[in-house]
């Protein structure tokens, strides 16, 4: 499913909301996320999940373009989702 197919079927399944404000909706959540996860904040939705932004350290590593040569890749942010009890559930066909 993408972004497209999720608005049409938040515009079908909320009665009373048009596209716009669907697509609106969703942005806002996005946005949301994104700028919690930013500012190293969790983001938690109960039973489905947490988006959590980690940093992932500085390592050693081979350049591709030469193999003999080592490197040093940088630490990054990178964004994690830990799945909620019913999420996992539902994904073990237990609801």
């Amino acid at each position: 499913m993408n972004k497209a197919q999720l608005i049409d079927k938040l515009h079908h399944d909320v009665e009373g909301l048009n596209k716009k404000q669907a697509e609106k909706m969703l942005d806002v959540l996005t946005d949301t996320i994104i700028e919690e996860l930013k500012n190293d904040r969790e983001v938690t939705l109960a039973g489905f999940g947490t988006f959590l932004s980690r940093v992932r350290y500085s390592r050693g590593g081979v350049n591709p373009q030469k193999p003999t040569e080592r490197i040093t890749i940088p630490a990054v942010k990178v964004a994690k989702f830990k799945t909620g009890y019913h999420l996992k559930q539902a994904l073990k066909g237990k609801r």
